[in-house]
């Protein structure tokens, strides 16, 4: 069947058992967000730069010399007035929101696929057509300032995406129902997003889709996996994938307002219950709970207190409104408060946090326990251990408040050369306990820079003072050169794991001769 363009009648609808699929286009998007972002004007030349390179740019810059993969340098010098901005994929994610709730208000289910780009399904039946539903969709997004939108209608994202990127500024190009193949037949076979495929299939003399759609889908699968099978299927528009709405987010955030600003603690709590109730309930309005907030303080000559806390359960107004006396004791406003806000980082549904028929939720006197000693201690008082990647005992344990979001953690997952194998001790020495091993002669055993021991351990004294016990069976060593770029912290040590005739096990560690424990296996 022919490829329909720009203009021309219009398309009949398609069976309702093969959903048409349309694509959303706004050009260069990473330059309309920083622009924004800015306050920079599009007619003039912007480029947008990550890691050194241009990453997008806008007409006047591209008519300039101006090309995306161009490096800072070069870009400026072929255009001197040329604002250069650095990436910011949160500037980018947070202006699209704008635009995907705005298609929203006339369409529904939108699916964002990156900033800039997104999927829905054609509401042809209700704007009379499917040109004529690009074209109430185009008129909404001048509506929030995208003067710039282009949208493709086919049987598949693929060449949905494709045609939207054909498309004429502020049109539609519309892809008769079945003519998906001859449509991307044409295309090169660089429109695949695969550097090392595309490089393969070149080499090969493959140069558009329709080359590569002709090829056996065995051969493909055969040579190429699945991956490139999956591919192969695209190019023959054999696309089976549709736009599915996404959940909108939830407004949840909550604050209040003081005039005239507050400058002591208690009437800012006090006055931030009401608050606190009202996001609870909205939360629970919705069927979800908070387990992390940013809990936000703002002065009135600009000053602003952040902190995220988290919660082992879920947060009630109660919690909120603590965390919120404590945050305000460890880090007082310099200047009268004049707003504080409550926003949820992380919720969950309400279902997976309700209390077991069988007893199965957490204790609530044990929070509140902890909760009342954080209040009389301070919140750094009242710590909670956390296992973490790392090579001694003591680096793998992490410490964080109660109830606050820890320091994001070392993984476990990852390769630790040096450390000692599982299980791990049960009892970390808060110090190190000076000593001393010795071999059947008498003599402190000694761990060459090649990790050799000079005598088997014969017997040890697991810390000053303590008695002297045989060994009956030892482990080790695992050297380690820690941190040896740096001649300030450096350190080349070895662990030994060490069991006495009395049942004791021990981990003990060497360094520059002198004989350390630093846990004990219980």
């Amino acid at each position: 069947m022919s490829v329909g363009g720009s203009t021309g009648g219009r398309v009949a609808v398609a069976d309702l058992a093969h959903p048409r699929v349309m694509v959303l286009w706004c050009p260069d998007w990473p330059v309309v967000a920083a622009a924004g972002h800015h306050e920079l004007s599009l007619r003039s030349p912007v480029a947008v730069v990550d890691k050194g390179e241009v990453f997008a740019c806008s007409p006047a810059a591209r008519a300039e010399g101006v090309a995306r993969g161009m490096r800072r340098r070069d870009a400026a010098s072929r255009c001197p007035e040329l604002a250069v901005v650095d990436r910011v994929p949160e500037v980018e994610a947070r202006a699209f929101e704008a635009v995907l709730s705005s298609v929203e208000d006339v369409a529904s289910g939108v699916s964002p696929l990156r900033p800039g780009l997104c999927a829905l399904g054609v509401p042809s039946r209700f704007y009379g057509g499917e040109r004529e539903a690009a074209a109430v969709v185009a008129e909404q997004l001048v509506g929030v300032g995208v003067w710039d939108s282009r949208s493709g209608v086919a049987d598949g994202l693929f060449a949905a995406e494709h045609a939207a990127r054909r498309a004429p500024a502020q049109d539609c190009w519309v892809v008769e129902p079945g003519g998906s193949a001859a449509f991307l037949g044409d295309l090169p076979i660089s429109v695949l997003e695969d550097h090392d495929l595309v490089t393969l299939l070149r080499r090969l003399g493959i140069r558009s889709l329709g080359d590569f759609a002709s090829l056996s889908p065995r051969d493909v699968l055969t040579r190429f996996g699945h991956h490139g099978a999956r591919l192969h299927r695209l190019a023959r528009g054999q696309d089976g994938r549709v736009a599915s709405s996404r959940r909108p987010p939830v407004e949840v955030q909550q604050h209040v307002t003081f005039d005239p600003p507050l400058e002591t603690i208690e009437p800012v709590v006090f006055s931030t219950r009401q608050t606190a109730d009202r996001c609870v309930a909205e939360l629970s309005r919705h069927g979800l709970v908070a387990t992390e907030v940013r809990i936000e303080v703002l002065g009135d000559r600009g000053w602003l207190g952040s902190r995220v806390w988290s919660h082992s359960r879920w947060f009630a107004s109660s919690d909120l409104v603590d965390r919120l006396y404590w945050q305000l004791q460890a880090d007082p406003a310099p200047e009268p408060v004049t707003e504080v806000r409550l926003c949820p980082e992380r919720v969950e549904s309400l279902g997976d946090h309700g209390a077991g028929l069988w007893g199965s939720s957490v204790d609530e006197h044990v929070e509140r326990g902890i909760a009342r000693l954080q209040g009389m201690l301070g919140p750094e008082e009242v710590l909670t251990a956390a296992v973490q990647g790392g090579r001694s005992p003591r680096a793998r344990q992490q410490t964080s408040p109660w109830g606050e979001r820890g320091v994001q953690p070392r993984r476990v997952s990852l390769p630790w050369p040096g450390s000692i194998p599982p299980p791990a001790p049960a009892r970390v020495f808060a110090e190190p306990l000076p000593s001393l091993v010795l071999g059947v002669d008498g003599r402190p055993v000694q761990v060459t820079d090649r990790g050799q021991v000079s005598a088997p351990p014969a017997t040890f004294r697991a810390g000053r003072g303590a008695a002297q016990v045989q060994v009956q069976a030892w482990a080790g060593p695992w050297p380690i050169d820690e941190l040896w770029w740096d001649p300030a912290h450096a350190r080349q040590v070895a662990r030994f794991q060490l069991v006495g005739v009395d049942g004791s096990a021990w981990l003990l560690v060497v360094e520059d001769g002198q004989w350390w424990t630093e846990a004990r296996y219980d």
